[in-house]
């Protein structure tokens, strides 16, 4: 399973509430279109960046202006590319800011960055290192 953590700007009870209103029914995980779980994750409770780099903490902290205490983290099941359910899902819970960080990166991705297909250390958001077209490895 491919993750995606979503770091929107206010308070937690906010991104829930819109989560509830976006996905009714649902409630921890709420799945997307079948293939996307999503879930909010803590330090305090859960196990937000316990496997994380700590160099790569400390890029997020910067961009972030601080330590984000919560998260939304996506999980992207295998059997779909999920790239067109992410990009949709991260739409919605950074439209008013905030940064995405994926499996493939440490870069802290804003909307912006994600939805101009924006090339980063030669990768795009939630996507292996980039190809540029008609390159075929030779």
């Amino acid at each position: 399973m491919r993750s995606v953590f979503v770091f929107p700007p206010g308070e937690r009870s906010v991104t829930a509430a819109l989560l509830d209103r976006s996905m009714p029914g649902q409630r921890e995980p709420w799945i997307l279109d079948g293939a996307l779980y999503l879930d909010i994750d803590d330090e305090e409770t859960g196990h937000l960046f316990s496997d994380w780099d700590p160099d790569d903490v400390a890029v997020l902290e910067a961009v972030v202006g601080r330590r984000p205490a919560w998260a939304v983290q996506i999980d992207v099941s295998g059997r779909v590319d999920g790239i067109a359910e992410v990009h949709r899902a991260v739409a919605l819970l950074l439209a008013h800011g905030g940064v995405a960080v994926d499996d493939h990166s440490a870069h802290p991705w804003t909307l912006r960055e994600i939805g101009s297909g924006a090339v980063v250390d030669g990768r795009r958001f939630f996507r292996p290192r980039f190809t540029p077209p008609g390159w075929h490895g030779r």
